[in-house]
């Protein structure tokens, strides 16, 4: 993750009360990763927010073109087969 810095930030009463629910809830092991992770997702949304149509249009066009839709079980079903055989063929 590189050098941490440390920095203070004010929050509303409900927001604080979320965070502090969410760890004692065992979704994140303290404050700190909850607002990192906050921080990952409206990192995310400002990246496909800054896509322009054009963009966007292109990208729903390559989804298009990469072939017919594999359902998730199906492909985590060949990714672990393909990672099994490389891991096997590393091993020997």
């Amino acid at each position: 993750m590189g050098t941490l810095e440390k920095i203070t930030i004010s929050l509303p009463e409900e927001m604080v009360a979320e965070i502090k629910a969410a760890v004692e809830a065992g979704e994140f092991t303290n404050t700190s990763e909850a607002i990192r992770d906050a921080l990952r997702h409206w990192r995310r949304s400002r990246t496909v927010i800054a896509l322009n149509d054009e963009e966007l249009r292109r990208l729903v066009a390559e989804g298009r073109e990469s072939g017919a839709p594999v359902d998730a079980d199906t492909a985590l079903q060949r990714l672990r087969a393909k990672y099994t055989a490389l891991l096997a063929g590393e091993g020997r």
